[in-house]
């Protein structure tokens, strides 16, 4: 911003300070799944953040290698007094979605999950495990 230089930096640092308040932005950190990976010797661990979602609002889908995550919520919240009136009405609709790349080896069954608290538990083994196959004999005719 071009000023004179009598007002020095005052009214960039006020534009400044003001777009970056809170009350100015929409809530993106309401919006946001945040992550965290923990390595350990033998696997992965993914904890995903979800506040507000119930377990059967979170889905985890794996395909062509990667993990995906989504939380949907659609809630109503009327209330209406005794004539019938609303006095106060609020909806939101919503979904998150998280894509990690996690290799073509994995099978679904390969990876444990539990949401406890809002927080979605992953656990993704380093290797994918080594399918044991059955011992098939051929029969013989003659």
């Amino acid at each position: 911003m071009l000023l004179p230089e009598l007002f020095g930096d005052t009214f960039d640092d006020f534009w400044d300070d003001a777009w970056n308040n809170r009350w100015l932005q929409t809530n993106t950190a309401a919006r946001r799944m945040n992550a965290d990976i923990r390595e350990t010797a033998d696997s992965y661990q993914l904890e995903l953040e979800l506040p507000g979602f119930a377990k059967d609002e979170v889905h985890a889908e794996l395909k062509d290698g990667y993990l995906t995550v989504t939380a949907a919520k659609n809630t109503s919240n009327d209330q209406k007094d005794k004539a019938g009136r609303y006095v106060r009405r609020e909806r939101y609709t919503g979904s998150l979605s998280r894509s990690f790349y996690v290799g073509e080896g994995l099978e679904p069954e390969d990876i444990k999950a539990r949401f406890e608290n809002g927080i979605l538990s992953l656990e993704l083994p380093k290797e994918a495990p080594k399918k044991v196959e059955s011992k098939k004999t051929i029969s013989i005719d003659g």
